[in-house]
């Protein structure tokens, strides 16, 4: 095997290590990364529910009080205004899901399932938390969910679902006396829950690390190249040429001219070595002849 083929293949080799080292630590690092756009991307959904419900709340609830003993629209409760915007906004976020979760909420769509139920339970456990992270197991994969307590802190929440008694006729025809009520004020009674699949930052994770490789393929082959380059003119090219010579004066022939690689390296050190030897073997010959 080659001088050539020999550097070339364990320079390759350690390309090989090198590039499954950088994918490990890299997709690890750009999962990370993706996880983080999700979260940011969780927070752009979540303001803008919170500023439909404050719209609805400040801005189309005062204007329909009046009314609501007459007909009580569900497009005055900041709830299904945040979520029926969500619907819409899903175009732009299609990969992920909004729901305002309650415990007993008025309207039967909001009602919890067992396991938004555990993370409103979590909340309502240790109220210092400001949001509960899960990945949870779904049908069609992983899911990475966050959500975020709700609580009461406006009293006018409160006419509506204290007691039903006080609350507008209209709303209680509609869905009847039995739901959302008894909730106090300071209570945690539900939770924003957002999610995206894992998929998605599994994908994005996927696409960034591709880039890296080959960024990191295409810098290793340029390595692999410009180190060729110079072995061979540095090396390969001037060894060659003295094993030529040597060959020749083994034969007894001393009529190639001396090889003299100009520099300071050890190759150069070399070639003065070898022509130093070559002339006190020539003379050495000379004498042997006389």
């Amino acid at each position: 095997m080659k001088l050539r083929t020999k550097f070339n293949l364990v320079l390759v080799t350690a390309c090989i290590i090198g590039l499954g080292a950088a994918s490990f630590l890299s997709y690890r690092a750009a999962q990370e990364n993706a996880l983080h756009e999700i979260e940011n991307e969780i927070a752009i959904i979540r303001g803008n529910a919170l500023a439909v419900r404050h719209y609805t709340s400040t801005g189309i609830t005062p204007l329909l009080a009046d009314d609501n003993d007459i007909l009580f629209i569900p497009h005055s409760v900041p709830s299904f205004s945040a979520q029926t915007v969500f619907a819409r906004f899903q175009e732009s976020f299609s990969d992920y899901s909004y729901k305002e979760a309650a415990l007993n909420p008025t309207n039967p769509d909001d009602l919890a399932n067992d396991w938004e139920a555990a993370l409103i339970d979590q909340l309502r456990a240790d109220q210092s938390l400001d949001r509960v992270v899960s990945i949870r197991e779904t049908d069609s994969g992983r899911s990475y969910v966050v959500a975020f307590p709700f609580k009461i802190t406006n009293e006018g929440c409160l006419r509506c679902h204290s007691d039903p008694d006080i609350a507008p006729a209209a709303m209680l025809d509609l869905y009847g006396p039995e739901n959302g009520f008894g909730w106090q004020l300071g209570e945690t009674i539900g939770a924003q829950i957002i999610s995206a699949p894992m998929t998605l930052a599994d994908k994005r994770a996927l696409d960034l690390v591709i880039v890296i490789l080959a960024a990191i393929v295409v810098a290793f082959a340029v390595v692999i190249i410009l180190v060729n380059i110079m072995l061979s003119r540095i090396v390969l090219k001037p060894v060659t040429v003295m094993s030529q010579i040597s060959e020749q004066v083994s034969m007894g022939d001393f009529s190639a001219d001396e090889y003299v690689k100009k520099g300071k390296d050890e190759i150069s050190s070399l070639s003065e070595s070898f022509n130093r030897m070559r002339r006190s073997l020539n003379s050495a010959m000379k004498l042997l002849d006389d």
